[in-house]
């Protein structure tokens, strides 16, 4: 049985959950954060059916001192962080730039950056005094290349590439393994929460193509996690078949694979 502990943010839902459920049949022992403790609870108590040892961190990201204290709580080995996955994240609005919502651009900003940027100040000087570890950032294809209406969501994306490449240059004469997973089109909540519970828009941003899930970037994450010490899965791009990139999307509604 593997006794490494993996701290998953945005655990309450999508790749977050799907996530814990995975490291959790590998054995892990998990500290879960998000926002929402009913669900934090909700998938704790169904983890724990299953035999896994789980801690939860109720706190928002974005609040620096919140994420301190929490952290700061635990104890014992439950400070030994083996696997930090940087996984809270959002979008928020498709408008063009010039028409943007401030409060959007904000939110976007303190979650997908500055909430990343303190998880890592947080766990990562104890992995480089133990010299061991390994974080893993979601990141998205979103960062590649900016599509319409994208514009804050991309930019913050792009960060998140630029931020992991440079956590692997200052990490490099650590054992401390860095990674990004860039996800294409995942069916989750994501579009939900980006049109601002506009169940029917999010809707169709899937129409027409067999998306991936959850599931699907968990067993990278996964696979990433379990590598070999001396392989570092730097950097992983991560498609539905009829996506080529952020705007580049075949939709078919009459693939057999759409039906089922």
């Amino acid at each position: 049985m593997n006794t490494k502990l993996v701290l998953i943010t945005g655990a309450t839902s999508g790749i977050g959950e799907a996530c814990a459920r995975k490291f959790a049949q590998g054995g892990y022992r998990l500290i879960l954060t998000g926002r929402n403790e009913q669900r934090l609870e909700r998938l704790k108590a169904l983890l724990e059916e299953d035999g896994a040892e789980v801690r939860l961190l109720k706190f928002d990201v974005r609040d620096r001192q919140a994420a301190k204290t929490a952290v700061e709580s635990l104890d014992g080995d439950w400070k030994t962080v083996d696997v930090l996955i940087n996984n809270a994240g959002l979008a928020l609005g498709l408008t063009k730039e010039y028409e943007g919502d401030e409060d959007d651009w904000e939110t976007m900003i303190d979650t997908n950056i500055k909430g990343l940027l303190t998880m890592t100040r947080l766990i990562v000087p104890g992995m480089v005094e133990r010299n061991r570890g390994h974080v893993i950032n979601i990141g998205s294809v979103a960062g590649d290349v900016a599509y319409a209406g994208g514009n804050v969501y991309c930019a913050t994306k792009a960060a998140v590439k630029t931020l992991t490449d440079g956590l692997r240059v200052d990490l490099v004469d650590t054992c401390v393994r860095v990674t990004n997973i860039k996800p294409g089109l995942v069916e989750t909540n994501f579009s939900v929460v980006r049109f601002h519970g506009n169940q029917q828009q999010a809707k169709h941003v899937y129409e027409g193509i067999h998306p991936l899930n959850g599931d699907d970037i968990a067993d990278v994450a996964f696979y990433a996690a379990s590598a070999p010490e001396h392989v570092q899965i730097a950097e992983v791009l991560v498609l539905a078949t009829h996506q080529a990139n952020g705007y580049t999307i075949s939709r078919d509604v009459n693939r057999e694979e759409h039906l089922s």
